[in-house]
């Protein structure tokens, strides 16, 4: 069970030991490409009605990484911030991870070239692919490494500059897909913060969300998407509060992943949540894969939604098929 001290600011330095166990989020980042597209940009070119876009997506813009631009600089970047804050040394980094699917080259992975522009000088490094549910996947790696004591700091990033794997043409897809990173600093602590996290698969044998090597871009089919959207995230809602040992009125702020506002409100209502419950930062965002996660939380920080000792509820649901859900205790104790 979630311990469920409540304190009301962070450390001003955070420094575990090995051996300590029990990891804790002390810091969240983010870093976002400068160029802007607007909804209405795309709707013109493909043709589409005004708001055609916001009114199924709830997008109204989305931050597009120009062509020379790269990953692991914004993956370094937001990393970097997350670092800062926590007041943490890149020395003291023991490990960097980072969730995407669209890295600059195939090999090398993008966590050691983050590390190495971090000056995190004895930190291993590894990508983790899980699509959307990729940050989930790596929280779950860097948070178990830590409670085994075999670290006491981890760097784990979400960034994914989908906007490259996008057909221009493909209204499902270009209409929803950006660019971006967002990164947290994990801790080892004396107190367990970071609750169950599940992770659930289904093979896609019908190709869904589907990114082959034929063409390289991303395919979806948006209905289908959106039902088994729904029904995981919110299945997997009630399992991960519950493994938390709570309910869902103990939790106060849902951070789901951000593909869809209208799957954001479907689940809220099938959940019974009050809108101001569920973090919905779509609208200038879009839908940057490995990197919502994070770029919410960052996003619910900057506007005072999320403080420390908050119980938060993070999900998501992505290609593979595959999903899950965690609840943890915002920062670290004091």
């Amino acid at each position: 069970m979630i311990a469920t001290a409540r304190p009301t600011t962070l450390p001003g330095r955070i420094r575990g030991s090995r051996g300590i166990g029990g990891a804790a989020v002390a810091s969240v980042g983010a870093s976002l490409p400068a160029g802007i597209v607007n909804s209405s940009e795309i709707e013109a070119r493909l043709g589409l009605a005004p708001d055609w876009i916001e009114r199924r997506t709830g997008i109204r813009q989305r931050h597009v990484a120009a062509p020379h631009e790269r990953l692991e600089t914004h993956a370094t970047a937001a990393a970097a911030s997350a670092l800062e804050q926590a007041g943490i040394d890149p020395a003291d980094v023991d490990l960097v991870l980072v969730a995407t699917s669209t890295p600059d080259e195939i090999m090398p992975n993008a966590a050691p070239l983050v590390a190495k522009a971090l000056g995190a000088t004895n930190a291993g490094g590894f990508d983790i692919g899980a699509a959307c549910s990729g940050f989930l996947a790596a929280l779950d790696t860097g948070a178990s490494i830590i409670d085994a004591g075999r670290a006491s700091c981890v760097v784990v990033i979400g960034a994914d500059f989908m906007t490259r794997i996008v057909d221009p043409a493909d209204r499902g897809t270009s209409a929803v897909f950006a660019d971006g990173a967002g990164a947290v600093v994990l801790v080892a602590t004396g107190e367990t913060r970071i609750g169950p996290i599940l992770i659930r698969s289904d093979g896609d044998t019908e190709g869904i969300i589907h990114f082959g090597r034929e063409d390289q871009l991303i395919r979806m089919v948006g209905h289908e998407t959106y039902k088994l959207a729904v029904a995981k995230l919110s299945e997997t809602t009630a399992e991960a509060v519950a493994a938390a040992g709570f309910e869902l009125d103990d939790i106060d702020l849902f951070v789901y992943h951000q593909a869809n506002a209208r799957i954001l409100t479907a689940v809220g209502e099938r959940l019974g949540l009050r809108p101001e419950r569920v973090v919905d930062c779509i609208s200038d965002l879009g839908n940057t894969t490995a990197a919502t996660l994070p770029l919410a939380l960052d996003h619910s920080v900057r506007c005072g939604r999320l403080r420390p000792g908050d119980r938060v509820l993070l999900a998501a649901f992505g290609a593979g098929f595959i999903w899950g859900a965690t609840v943890l205790e915002w920062g670290v104790a004091a």
